[in-house]
């Protein structure tokens, strides 16, 4: 931001003329409200071992990082050309070899590598960049320049970050951004969409393009998903995906849509467990043979990790003369491999300045500082460095420049690295107008990488004009036709939205009834048996519905006061109690995670509070019980709220159909166990009547009650009301006819006419309800005091309901078909 006699840089001093005008109270509302952007939209990046895990919200700093249009062009031109000469390296390794036989690459150096795939030579590729994608890590040195400290070409990712940031600091300083005429990011992501487009192989109208995603708890998931909606395509996991026939298919439900190009966010060895990694469950078994034949397009090609040694560093300058027959223009960090003698001794007598790392990445392996290191330390260093010099390259310490980082409401100087993003074009490389800062967690830390606790900035490429309004959306005044296609649900989405809903369920069921349990225990004071029975009765269905085993001392008395509103608070709080309440808000929100891509920025909001809701229960202990009340109550809001987005937001089409499907499901299990926990043993009238006014305030059904019957509950209109009305919305046989609509539409394989199994489970359902006979209702067994005919019935629909799930999931979730073969051995006919 300034020179060393002070000065603010030219391009810096309109933003700090902005900031000067800003006081601490303006600054910190600014602030808030980034955070509160980011936390509205998901944004998490998930640093292994973490306490936080996947649910780490995103650091942004709101003082970008600016770079004058000037230099800019410089840097712009540099990269372009270092990515061509990338590029070439990974034709040749996977081609001829030359830089092999001329000795411009030492053979270690490859062979030696795990990122040289030897099952993917050789490269096969029509187009003259196989190397698609390409991002850098830059850092300036104390002589002003900057310098590559790292090359990433395997799956680069934070472009979706850095778009991310930039809707965020755009929206925190409107006026200040718009004047400042900053290059817009627009540009860049048009070029990636139409260069995905171009690289599908031939004959494909209209190109599929899937991200291949590890899952929701990779740490760059959320901008797998933002990638796929701001861009249009599907995000897919390995077991969503099979190959064919030589080619790639996506699993939707019930069909197969060919992908022609596979944007993967996979590491390469981890993609086939066939020919790769053999106990890789992220992959998709034949895809290497796939792109062997040419039949999709992998971004960027399996086996390019190679091209992430270090130690290539060194060689470079050299290769680029050889094939472009001019110098780099972009220099690398100085770097020299330890497996030369000479490049090994200077490396060992300048430990103090160095910087030393692997030749290929390792889970929880940092860089070491020399600089850092005690006499010892260096000792144990030196010996492993010497043991294996191939493995090692030291790089100079450069002593990198400071970015301006709000920190307590003054600016602070953090250590930066910038990463920048190229995609490949027929022509060349197109950059990103900036790119991805990161700074230092601290002014005393060397290391700037978000998994070190990194933060993040926008970056501003400073044009001298103002720049041109660019727009993925279409323009809605031009008139041209639009196909709408028919939206693709992988597997693993269709059971993520049916999870959604059941979880969904159980977690409102359960707070329902803990809420009603909670009203007849502060009512009671233990004085009046019938108090203590229905207390006990509530108390033991609770633990039918949610799976504990708290409140009840043997099989009939309640625990006394201040123990059961302790075990009530476990039940709700502990995360780890499988059904218990925070369980199953933690598993709702891991499903939804699952199909973030597929939910409106208002559910993805909404589900943003259930999240912070849940935190603060996890926070409560046994002696917090009226807070526990609060939170819960807090929660039936907005679950409602969320049932509500879902129902009146989603397209009703086959993710809305599974996710329904298991709303219905779980609504009708629940309701039969707490029916057949509550009203199907007969007992005293004071406690049936107390029961019944219960079970209808747990599903919110006593205000309808009182209008249908104007009078207080009975046994036989309170069964009839909420088994077999079918125009309430939570009543048995309204779930069932919603289920058997759903059931009807669901695809099937083509010529098949009589009804599936899963269909005719349903059908038993609704016809038993149809069927039932009011007058057998009200009689109980003379022996047990049950009523047999509400037990059976609600006993069969149970299991019928159940068989349905387990059927649902054996059609539609599991792929029954097993392995395949990949290509046809007959002769063509």
């Amino acid at each position: 931001m300034c020179t060393p006699a002070g000065e603010v840089r030219p391009h810096w001093q309109y933003l700090a003329s902005a900031l000067e005008g800003l006081n601490r109270g303006e600054l910190d509302q600014r602030r808030a409200e980034a955070e509160r952007l980011l936390r509205e939209n998901g944004v998490t990046y998930n640093v292994y071992g973490d306490p936080a895990g996947s649910q780490r919200p995103w650091s942004l700093d709101l003082i970008p990082f600016l770079i004058p249009s000037e230099e800019w062009r410089q840097i712009e031109a540099g990269l372009a050309q270092r990515a061509e000469v990338l590029n070439l390296v990974l034709r040749d390794i996977y081609g001829p070899r030359d830089l092999l036989r001329l000795g411009l690459l030492p053979p270690e150096l490859i062979y030696g590598h795990p990122g040289f795939l030897r099952p993917c030579h050789p490269l096969v590729s029509q187009k003259p960049h196989p190397l698609i994608l390409y991002a850098a890590d830059l850092a300036r040195g104390a002589d002003g320049r900057m310098s590559v400290i790292s090359d990433r070409t395997q799956a680069p990712s934070g472009a979706g970050y850095a778009l991310e940031n930039r809707t965020v600091t755009s929206s925190i300083f409107p006026s200040v951004f718009r004047d400042s005429h900053v290059h817009r990011l627009a540009v860049f992501f048009q070029s990636l969409r139409g260069s995905l487009a171009s690289y599908a192989p031939s004959g494909a109208d209209e190109p599929r393009v899937v991200i291949l995603t590890p899952g929701p708890l990779n740490e760059t998931y959320f901008e797998h998903a933002y990638l796929a909606n701001y861009l249009g395509y599907n995000l897919a996991r390995g077991d969503d995906l099979v190959v064919r026939e030589g080619r790639v298919w996506l699993r939707s439900v019930n069909r197969l849509e060919p992908v022609d190009v596979l944007w993967r966010r996979v590491d390469d060895n981890y993609c086939d467990p066939l020919e790769l990694l053999p106990d890789s469950r992220l992959g998709i078994v034949g895809l290497v043979e796939a792109a062997r034949q040419g039949r999709i397009a992998v971004v960027n090609p399996l086996g390019s990790s190679v091209l992430e040694n270090p130690a290539l560093h060194a060689f470079l300058p050299g290769i680029a003369l050889h094939f472009l027959g001019r110098p780099l223009e972009f220099p690398s960090v100085p770097t020299w491999w330890c497996g030369q003698k000479r490049e090994l001794r200077h490396v060992i007598n300048n430990l103090d300045g160095m910087v030393i790392r692997l030749v290929h990445r390792r889970p929880n392996v940092r860089p070491v500082y020399g600089s850092l290191l005690s006499r010892e330390q260096r000792r144990e260093l030196i010996r492993h460095i010497r043991a294996e010099p191939h493995l090692y390259v030291g790089q100079e310490q450069i002593r990198l420049s400071c970015a301006p980082t709000l920190v307590d409401g003054k600016l602070t100087p953090r250590h930066a690295v910038l990463r920048a993003f190229l995609v490949a074009r027929n022509d060349g490389y197109v950059v990103m107008p900036g790119g991805l800062t990161r700074v230092a967690p601290s002014s005393e830390s060397l290391s700037v990488s978000n998994q070190a606790g990194g933060i993040a900035k926008d970056t501003w490429v400073i044009a001298s004009e103002p720049e041109k309004q660019v727009s993925l959306l279409r323009n809605p005044a031009a008139i041209e036709p639009v196909s709408p296609l028919r939206p693709s649900l992988p597997p693993a989405a269709a059971e993520n939205f049916f999870w959604f809903s059941r979880y969904a369920e159980r977690a409102d069921h359960g707070i329902r009834l803990m809420r009603t349990v909670l009203v007849y225990h502060s009512r009671t004071r233990f004085e009046e048996p019938y108090d203590q029975e229905t207390l006990v009765a509530l108390l033991q269905v609770l633990n039918r519905v949610t799976g504990t085993s708290f409140g009840l001392v043997g099989a009939q008395a309640a625990t006394p006061p201040a123990s059961l509103a302790s075990d009530l608070t476990s039940s709700i709080s502990n995360p780890c109690l499988r059904g218990g309440i925070a369980f199953n808000i933690k598993s709702l929100l891991q499903a939804a995670n699952g199909v973030r891509d597929h939910l409106s920025t208002d559910t993805q909001r909404l589900l943003n509070e259930v999240q912070k809701s849940l935190l603060k229960l996890e926070c409560l202990s046994g002696e917090r019980f009226l807070e526990a009340l609060e939170q819960i109550d807090e929660l039936t809001t907005l679950l409602a709220g969320l049932s509500g987005l879902v129902v009146e937001g989603m397209l009703r089409g086959e993710a809305w159909t599974f996710w329904d499907i298991g709303r219905r499901i779980e609504r009708s299990l629940l309701l039969a166990t707490i029916v057949r926990g509550t009203l199907v043993q007969t007992r005293p009238v004071p406690v049936e009547a107390d029961l019944l006014d219960a079970v209808l305030r747990t599903f919110d059904s006593l205000i309808v009650y009182r209008r249908v019957y104007n009078a207080p509950p009975a046994m036989i209109p309170t069964l009839a009301l909420l088994l077999l009305d079918e125009k309430t919305p939570r009543a048995l046989r309204f779930q069932l006819s919603c289920l058997e609509d759903h059931v009807a539409v669901l695809p099937r394989e083509a010529g098949i006419r009589q009804l599936s199994e899963m269909a005719r489970c349903v059908l038993e359902a609704v016809t038993a309800v149809r069927l039932v006979d009011f007058s057998q209702w009200a009689f109980a067994d003379p022996s047990t005091g049950i009523r047999v005919a509400i037990d059976e019935l609600l006993s069969r629909i149970e299991q019928l309901l159940r068989s349905t799930s387990d059927l649902l999931t054996r059609d539609y979730f599991v792929d029954s078909r097993g392995p395949r073969q990949l290509l046809r051995t007959e002769p063509p006919k």
